[in-house]
C-alpha cells in the first residue's frame, strides 16, 4: 500500500528535488515537507496540497487520496478542538487524548491569498497514530 510519505519522496525524486528545492518551490515551510516525509504528517491543508501538487506536476486529488484523518477517527471533535486551543494559547504538557502520551505541538504559521497571517495548531502522539491538523 502506498503512503502519503513515499508519494511525495518518489514524486520529488522523480524531480531530482531536495526537500529544501520542493519547500522554496511550493511556498510550503520545510519543516512541513519533513513531518510528511517522516510519515508525522497524515493529512494536509488544501493550500498546502495545492502548492505540492503543482510542483510535483500531480493532481492534488492523487495526494488527497492518500491522506489519513486519525484525530476524527479518535476522538470527538469538541477534543480536538479543545487541544487545538490549547495549542494556540501555549499550553505545554498536553497529553495524547487516545493513549495518554505526551503530545508533540506546534504552531505552523502559513499565509492566506490576501497575505493575512494564518496560525494552524499542530499535534502528533508520541506514542500512537494520534495527531491533529488543521
Amino acid at each position: 500500500m502506498k503512503t502519503l510519505a513515499r508519494f511525495i519522496q518518489s514524486k520529488r525524486a522523480e524531480l531530482d528535488l531536495t526537500q529544501k528545492a520542493l519547500a522554496v518551490m511550493s511556498n510550503v515551510p520545510l519543516e512541513i515537507i519533513e513531518e510528511v516525509e517522516d510519515g508525522k504528517a497524515l493529512f494536509l491543508s488544501v493550500t498546502v496540497r495545492q502548492a505540492l501538487a503543482k510542483v510535483l506536476r500531480c493532481d492534488p486529488e492523487d495526494i488527497k487520496a492518500l491522506e489519513k484523518d486519525i484525530a476524527a477517527d479518535i476522538v470527538s471533535p469538541e477534543v480536538i478542538d479543545s487541544l487545538k486551543e490549547l495549542i494556540l494559547n501555549g499550553a505545554g504538557g498536553l497529553k495524547c487524548p487516545k493513549c495518554g502520551a505526551p503530545l508533540e505541538t506546534r504552531i505552523a504559521k502559513m499565509y492566506d491569498l490576501e497575505d493575512n497571517l494564518v496560525l494552524h495548531p499542530k499535534a502528533h502522539c508520541t506514542k500512537c497514530p494520534f495527531q491533529i491538523h488543521s
